[in-house]
């Protein structure tokens, strides 16, 4: 019996009459046997969004001709379309500095089957997190950095990505500021976690923020980086109930959770092309 092949179709396109009957009537012609559709006409921008599974147990031409024949029908509908197999998970490398919690999180999904991405490799300006990557089999990298050598640091982080054929960065806690040029870059494949609440509390130290403004909830947030520091389109946010009892380190502990949380199901969804770029936010497609 013929194995299946599962792929997904993320589209997006100015909004108009009749644009999804089109990509539709176009996979249904071709023999698309679709399996999941989400779709989002946003009014503000007039951007039609979608989101598209489907398998080839109908398909009556090659992927690559079913393909072309997307490709010819975006050109009309000034269509963006990424097609790829569901399977063919992209490749990740993974920035960190000292804490681990994240990182931890994000292997640990990896090795249970439960996140799509493959970890091509681990980065971090300190050797703290070398043990644990070392365990998991996955390469690592020790780019130390300081004042004086920021711009070769980056210059090292720039060729490994290139030489790992990187398709989405995870800075998982990696303390540094990234330059302009390199967050302009890789806008859209990089996505940060910040530990707090966005757009309160940026910066290095959010939870000492919160806890002079005796805040409830503590926060996280992930989001892909822009040469605008912690104001990047937002992609996922997790909050918890905290009371005045607890102090800074506690909060700082207590926050950990909600940060490995919300950057593994950032990381997740981006990886099952479920998060398109909505001018300066997003659009979730679930």
């Amino acid at each position: 019996m013929k194995p299946i092949n599962h792929y997904i179709l993320t589209w997006q396109c100015p909004d108009t009459s009749g644009v999804l009957a089109k990509v539709s009537q176009s996979l249904y012609q071709h023999g698309a046997f679709i399996t999941e559709t989400s779709q989002y006409s946003d009014p503000y921008t007039s951007i039609f969004f979608s989101r598209i599974a489907f398998d080839d147990r109908n398909l009556t031409v090659s992927i690559a001709q079913f393909r072309q024949a997307i490709a010819e029908l975006a050109q009309p509908l000034a269509m963006n379309f990424q097609l790829r197999e569901r399977d063919d998970f992209p490749n990740v490398v993974i920035a960190v500095s000292k804490d681990d919690h994240c990182l931890v999180s994000l292997l640990t999904k990896v090795k249970a089957g439960v996140l799509p991405i493959n970890v091509a490799a681990v980065v971090s300006n300190h050797q703290d997190c070398q043990a644990l990557v070392d365990w998991h089999k996955i390469p690592f990298h020790h780019l130390p950095i300081s004042s004086s050598t920021k711009e070769q640091q980056e210059s090292e982080l720039q060729a490994l990505l290139i030489n790992y054929k990187t398709d989405l960065l995870v800075l998982a806690r990696y303390m540094q500021i990234l330059s302009d040029d390199f967050c302009q870059q890789w806008q859209g494949q990089a996505i940060n976690i910040h530990h707090s609440f966005l757009p309160s509390f940026k910066g290095a130290k959010p939870y000492h923020q919160a806890h002079q403004r005796g805040v409830k909830v503590i926060g996280a947030t992930a989001h892909y980086i822009t040469s605008d520091l912690d104001e990047g389109p937002i992609i996922v946010q997790e909050v918890k109930a905290i009371n005045h009892s607890l102090t800074i380190e506690q909060m700082v502990h207590s926050g950990h959770d909600i940060e490995a949380t919300a950057l593994s199901h950032a990381v997740r969804m981006h990886a099952e092309q479920r998060v398109c770029l909505n001018q300066g936010k997003t659009v979730i497609l679930l």
